[in-house]
């Protein structure tokens, strides 16, 4: 079986030119854990995962503690860099070169290299451009059913 027999063929995108608010509003409203980032002629330009968004504006829990920032301190801060971040671009924080898959190639391969390297979601990329991708749970319907 191929990977383009079962990949999501919508899976959801975003331009390489959106801010990080643009990034948070689609990963709430779309409750993707990844999203993948392409040009705005479609080409394939990396990942931007849930994480890297949250993990651009979380103070260090070290320098807190350090400081003696109350757990209501800790929160302002967080919130304050989250303002301070919206309008940043997400460029800096794209996964570039992840590894990704082609439609044509084996399920079994995807299904292989997704359990080894603990990965959810992968890419899947024909000619540069981004023809969807293949998560877990695609490859569990293909395979049970």
């Amino acid at each position: 079986m191929k990977i383009g027999d079962v990949m999501n063929k919508r899976a959801v995108r975003i331009e390489n030119t959106a801010t990080l608010k643009d990034a948070a509003r689609v990963v709430a409203e779309t409750q993707a854990s990844d999203l993948m980032v392409v040009d705005r002629d479609g080409h394939f330009v990396g990942v931007l995962s849930e994480g890297d968004i949250i993990r651009a504006a979380l103070p260090n829990y070290d320098d807190l503690m350090r400081d003696g920032t109350s757990l209501g301190g800790a929160w302002k801060i967080f919130l304050d860099k989250g303002k301070e971040l919206r309008d940043t671009g997400i460029e800096k924080l794209v996964i570039r070169n992840p590894i990704t898959f082609k439609s044509d190639e084996e399920l079994l391969k995807a299904a292989s290299t997704m359990v080894n390297k603990q990965i959810r979601v992968l890419p899947v990329v024909d000619d540069g451009k981004l023809a969807g991708t293949i998560s877990r749970g695609d490859i569990c319907h293909a395979v049970l059913g």
